[in-house]
Order: structure tokens, then sequence, then C-alpha cells
């Protein structure tokens, strides 16, 4: 399957950032249908994903380059190079909840009750993202005998070096889209949450379902010779940060 969805010349669109602009489409449309039920206008929505977004590709965008380190030493030109691929999801959270922070401080926003917002948003925009990595073929596991159990168009794409691989990016993307499903029922149950919870759920949902999907990937980010075991708590939680060293490792 072509990468590229449309080309204008020297120009080309790619359908990895098709898949990226659709779920920041959708997540917008959501958050701008919660946030009057929060206290939040949505126009501070609008305001906050002109700065975020931007803000979230850069620190997706770092976040590689720093796990690519040893190659991007030897090529600094193509460090702001995004059209040619490279960005890590991490990178982009942290970078988009320090701009949501400094946002909500700014507008007199309860922090939490923008990210109780934003919670259900973000995952499905994952959800879909991960379609982008099908295209690309990126996001898959280990070499498996068939996937016949799978539609055709996914097994032909997943098909690569000569081998099978298990579709890795389509457990995550499944995942999440039970998330955000569950999401969706818990939010309309106020009663039984409290608020930041359904932001708890979020991170210990996608947490979970990350850690044991990112065990099974083969093409996972990588820094020297170190696995970086990140976990993501319930924010009452205590937590270590725990690094191991091993001959051959995944990051996030």
């Amino acid at each position: 399957m072509n990468p590229v969805a449309i080309q204008l010349g020297p120009f080309s669109i790619r359908w990895y950032a098709i898949c990226i602009v659709l779920g920041l489409l959708l997540a917008v449309i959501l958050s701008m249908k919660e946030a009057p039920r929060k206290g939040i206008e949505s126009d501070d929505i609008i305001d906050f994903i002109l700065i975020a977004f931007p803000v979230a590709i850069l620190g997706a965008r770092l976040y590689y380059v720093i796990f690519q380190w040893s190659y991007y030493r030897e090529h600094p030109g193509e460090i702001f190079a995004v059209w040619n691929g490279g960005i890590a999801i991490y990178g982009g959270l942290l970078a988009g909840a320090l701009v949501l922070y400094l946002f909500s401080r700014s507008r007199l926003i309860d922090p939490i009750d923008f990210l109780d917002i934003a919670a259900p948003s973000v995952m499905i925009a994952q959800s879909i993202g991960r379609w982008g990595n099908f295209v690309n073929q990126e996001a898959y596991g280990a070499i498996v005998k068939n996937l016949d159990y799978l539609p055709s168009f996914i097994r032909n794409q997943m098909f690569i070096d000569g081998h099978y691989r298990q579709p890795t990016f389509l457990y995550e993307s499944c995942w999440n889209l039970l998330g955000f499903v569950l999401i969706l029922y818990l939010r309309r149950r106020p009663k039984l949450l409290r608020k930041g919870e359904i932001t708890a759920f979020y991170l210990i949902w996608y947490g979970f379902g990350r850690m044991i999907i990112e065990g099974m990937r083969t093409d996972s980010l990588m820094l020297s010779s170190i696995t970086m075991a990140i976990p993501i708590p319930h924010p009452t939680w205590n937590w270590n940060h725990n690094l191991s060293t091993k001959k051959e490792c995944t990051v996030l």
C-alpha cells in the first residue's frame, strides 16, 4: 500500500498525516461538546488545540530524535525533517500535558476538569492514529505463520520482509477503541466517578495496554541497550521509575 495518499508535484500528503488529522478533528469535536458540561467555553478548546498541537508534534519529534540519536548525530540536517517520518506518542503526550497545565492556569480553568474532557478524545485519536502505522508498515510484532483470521488488506500489509508479522498496531487500536467506549459509558454516569477519575482511567487503561503490546513489538525505539520502563500511575499512587539493562530492549 502506497503511504502517499496524494501527490501534488513535489508535495505529498501521506496517509499517516491524514490519520493524525482525522483523529485530531474528532478529538476536538468531542471535547467541544463535553466542555460546556464542565463550565468551559468551546472556544477554549480551539485556543488550546492551536497551541498544543504544534507543541505536541515538536515534543513527539524530539522524543523520537533522542531515542535515535546515534543516527541523527551523524545526520543533524534531518532532525527537523518530520515529513520523512519519526514521531513518538509519549513525547507528544508529555508536551501536550505541559501546555494543558500552563493554558489552564492562564485561563483560570481547573486542569483536572480539562484533563477529564481531553482523556477520551485523546484515546480515540490514538486509536485512529495507529492506522497510520498500518499504512507505513510500522508498529508490528514477531513473525507468525499466517494471519488468516484477519481481512486480506491487513494480511497483505503485514507481510513484511518476506514474513507475516503480528499486527500490534491493530491490537493497540482496538484496545484504545474499547477504552474510549468504556470512558464514554462511565462519563454518562457521574455518580460513579469523582473529579479526575476519567483521567485516571485513561492513564491506567492506556498504560496497561501499551505495556503489554509494546512487549510484543519488534520495531520499538531503543536508547543504547537500556530498557526504559515508564509506568503510567494513578494520580494518588507512589511509583518508582525502573531501568533495566538488556541485550535487546523496547522503549515507548
